[in-house]
């Protein structure tokens, strides 16, 4: 019976050991995995940024020349306004004069497809 009760207590034991060799194996894979993972977000990230780096770049690159013709077209703008604006106050007063002299000059008469029917 001693070696019976022995015997059971050594299975007992290497199950023991045999749980605890599964729960390290485990536990090791879970960190392994957690390191994978912790590695692969590192890479993404470089990646992502070296991604970013390289359209800011790109559109430094696109902007910068129509930067450019933005201003260009800013300074062609301001221009034609301020050659439209000299010219109104070059043109005021004939312009007023002439409107006056329309609206206030009224000569009465019939209009050609007015018919006089008696």
């Amino acid at each position: 019976m001693a070696s019976q009760s022995q015997g059971i207590q050594q299975l007992l034991q290497a199950e023991k050991r045999a749980a605890e060799k599964v729960a390290d194996a485990r536990k090791r894979k879970a960190r392994r995995l957690k390191q994978a993972k912790e590695e692969a977000q590192m890479e993404v990230e470089q990646y992502r940024r070296e991604r970013e780096q390289e359209f800011q770049s790109k559109q430094q690159a696109a902007m910068g020349s129509q930067g450019n013709l933005s201003a260009e077209v800013e300074q062609a703008t301001r221009h034609q306004v301020q050659g439209m604006q000299s010219s109104q106050q070059r043109n005021r007063e004939r312009v007023l004069a002439q409107l006056l002299g329309m609206v206030c000059d009224v000569r009465p008469q019939v209009h050609p497809n007015y018919r006089i029917t008696a």
